[in-house]
């Protein structure tokens, strides 16, 4: 018999459990009933919890993606310059991921994107991310240029944190993984050159007459 625990806790421990329940064997594999048995309680309490298995899932996408944003926004809000918020935001993306492997697999794994309810829930973690750190970048450009950086920035980070956990473990320490992608997207940002500054150059280039 399970300890009685307060309604709050109770939800907070059920995700726990089901995250690593959800992240070994998949949302088609995983049954209420497993998790109910992970957790050690009835199914009928996990029912006072969440409506059924898709409602406990897309609950889940949520948490961990509002926990990993969490984190990017504590790491970067208490840098000093640029540079220190870039390295930051990767060592904290890369933190979480070598932290909680079973959060990041579940979060950006087939489950999730061949599932449209799931892949709209993961996009929205993307969009929020990108949102936060698009707010950082300070260039010559537009908005949309600099949500475009940001989207890209993220996407690298998802990119070098699926090679890292390739065997399961990660493969280099945080501090170090985000020293090295930061040294490359640092640069890359502070080369962005705005439109018409490149419309300028190319007209220059070409001569008065386009030629």
């Amino acid at each position: 018999m399970s300890m009685r625990l307060p309604a709050e806790q109770r939800r907070r421990q059920l995700l726990d459990v089901s995250l690593d329940v959800f992240a070994e064997r998949g949302f088609h594999a995983t049954s209420m009933d497993d998790v109910a048995l992970a957790a050690g309680v009835t199914k009928p309490v996990l029912y006072q919890h969440f409506p059924n298995k898709r409602g406990l899932f897309t609950e889940l996408l949520d948490d961990v993606g509002h926990q990993l944003l969490v984190e990017l926004i504590a790491a970067t809000s208490s840098a000093s310059n640029g540079r220190e918020q870039v390295e930051r935001g990767f060592e904290a993306y890369f933190t979480f991921v070598g932290r909680r492997p079973a959060a990041f697999r579940l979060l950006f794994g087939a489950s999730v994107r061949n599932d449209p309810d799931f892949a709209a829930v993961a996009d929205r973690v993307v969009d929020e991310a990108s949102s936060a750190i698009s707010a950082l970048i300070v260039i010559e450009g537009s908005d949309a240029h600099r949500d475009v950086l940001a989207h890209a920035l993220v996407g690298i980070a998802e990119a070098v944190a699926r090679f890292a956990l390739t065997d399961g473990e990660p493969l280099h320490d945080s501090e170090q993984l985000a020293r090295w992608v930061s040294q490359m997207t640092w640069s890359g940002l502070r080369g962005v050159t705005p439109d018409e500054q490149v419309r300028a150059a190319e007209l220059g280039r070409s001569g008065p007459n386009g030629v």
